[in-house]
């Protein structure tokens, strides 16, 4: 039995080299691998030595020969191959165990230039694996050091099962693919346009109990491709304390920090059910917790927290008397972290500081619809940038427009049809998900209750009719931000003015489904 070896991750390398070499396999290697396997005494010998041809082209051309893929593609069973093998003196391969050198964090430090990067792709070892894995019921391939084990324990009882076999060579593949998708990736970069084939790296970062509920599996997979954004994120998040995380947990976190990220100034956000009950800025981080908690105090219990700077003894002492699933941060200060400690199955989580995209970057949202995909953009528009046009025939007044502004910024958080009452940089109220926008409003009025009066009011969308204008007046909101646009705009602002209320517009919308 003859087998080639050639990893960037040795975990295990060692021992499976020896167990290797004591079952009498013939061990080839290449580099890095042939060295370590050399110091553990390991017998291997170079791949020169099995193609009779030395390496060029700085490593470049090493595997990439007769000698190597046609002894691992050559079929056992069939005898016009053995025939061939003979007459050209090739020896068949038997075993591969390849993975891949980790391109992507290659390719995003800081200055790599395409030469660099270029460079850094690996031909030889996906053309291995991929021979391999197409002639998988006469040669084993090995990507994942977690399959060495079972492989020597099956090679010592005499022989690894075509089950086995297949399973490995759908994992050679798959392994091949991520590593090819963020190639493409790379040199896509910040391309406009979507290309005309699409593939994404995933890579599994954990399995998950249940999925939405109990009777649907679900696992939790990391994009691995270059330039998506790792920092302030729940996929790269440390988990310090808690249970496990769900599947809704994930949604929660992942709309929470969203819905922070966007604001500068220590923010607190509530998430329950994928939306913001409760959102504050303040110079003191506690009492931005109390003002997101007021937001809707019946709603944040069993809820998501999530802060964009690291918590104080003083928010978490704040925190303490209610119910919560997670917690996610930057950080958390010593004493902080102990006092959330006590609760013994809140999930605690740190994404670490927030880090500037690579300027490769590009990001796409993506969502799945029965057969297909459906993918965009995100919603990153620079709404701080947006020149409000006033339409009514009172203008807003400095305190309004900082107001409004908050607003808006929250709006595009919550689902639509979304609505929100918000004052002194807090959430009152909201309205998410209703079919129609009137009650979106009214949602958000009852939420408010007197604190709706002196809000102002943001709408994702425009007003289709008069109504949810007056019943926004009839509550006392003062103002009200949206995009206009409706072939009703004139009636829409003329309940506002009949209300005495200032309405400005945006000319963006921020539909959230």
């Amino acid at each position: 039995m003859r087998a080639i070896l050639s990893v960037y991750d040795k975990t295990g390398l060692v021992e499976f080299g020896l167990g290797l070499a004591a079952l009498g396999v013939e061990i080839h290697s290449t580099g890095g691998t042939m060295k370590a396997l050399a110091e553990a005494k390991v017998a291997v010998r170079s791949i020169s030595d099995l193609t009779g041809f030395p390496e060029i082209l700085d490593g470049r051309v090493k595997t990439l020969h007769p000698k190597v893929h046609g002894g691992i593609l050559a079929r056992r069973d069939l005898a016009a191959h053995q025939a061939q093998l003979k007459a050209h003196a090739i020896a068949p391969i038997d075993l591969i165990a390849v993975n891949l050198y980790p391109f992507v964090s290659t390719v995003m430090k800081p200055g790599v230039s395409l030469d660099e990067g270029l460079e850094n792709i690996d031909i030889g070892g996906p053309t291995m694996l991929r021979s391999a894995a197409k002639n998988f019921p006469h040669v084993l391939v090995l990507t994942d050091p977690a399959d060495y084990g079972p492989i020597l324990e099956e090679l010592k009882a005499g022989a690894v099962s075509q089950e086995m076999r297949r399973r490995l060579a759908a994992k050679a593949f798959q392994h091949v693919s991520v590593y090819d998708a963020a190639v493409a990736a790379y040199l896509r970069g910040q391309e406009g346009g979507f290309p005309q084939e699409l593939s994404f790296g995933l890579r599994k970062l954990q399995d998950l109990r249940y999925g939405e509920n109990p009777h649907q599996q679900a696992a939790f997979y990391a994009d691995v491709s270059p330039g998506v954004l790792v920092s302030h994120s729940v996929t790269w998040a440390q988990q310090l304390h808690g249970k496990e995380l769900s599947y809704n947990n994930i949604l929660d976190l992942d709309s929470a920090l969203g819905a922070v990220w966007d604001f500068s100034g220590a923010t607190i956000c509530i998430v329950k059910h994928n939306n913001p009950c409760g959102l504050a800025t303040h110079e003191q981080l506690s009492e931005a917790y109390k003002r997101a908690f007021a937001g809707d105090p019946v709603s944040a219990f069993g809820g998501i927290v999530a802060c964009n700077v690291p918590v104080d003894l003083e928010t978490a002492e704040a925190m303490a008397p209610t119910f919560y699933e997670a917690v996610i941060a930057p950080g958390f200060a010593p004493a902080a972290l102990e006092r959330l400690k006590r609760k013994r199955d809140l999930r605690i989580l740190a994404t670490g500081p927030a880090v500037a995209p690579s300027p490769n970057a590009r990001y796409l949202d993506l969502r799945r619809v029965r057969g297909g995909f459906l993918v965009q953009t995100p919603d990153a528009y620079p709404d701080d940038g947006i020149e409000l046009k006033t339409g009514s025939q009172r203008a807003p007044t400095p305190a309004e427009v900082a107001d409004l502004r908050y607003a808006w910024k929250i709006v595009k958080h919550i689902k639509s049809n979304a609505i929100v009452l918000a004052r002194d940089r807090a959430l009152l109220g909201m309205g998410a998900g209703q079919p129609n926008r009137v009650t979106s409003v009214r949602l958000a009025v009852e939420r408010a209750g007197e604190r709706a009066r002196g809000s102002v009011l943001a709408s994702d969308a425009f007003f289709p009719f008069p109504d949810g204008v007056e019943a926004a007046a009839a509550a006392g909101v003062t103002a009200i931000i949206q995009p206009g646009g409706s072939i009703r705009d004139q009636e829409i602002i003329a309940a506002a003015d009949k209300a005495g209320m200032a309405m400005v517009f945006t000319g963006v919308r921020h539909f959230k489904h």
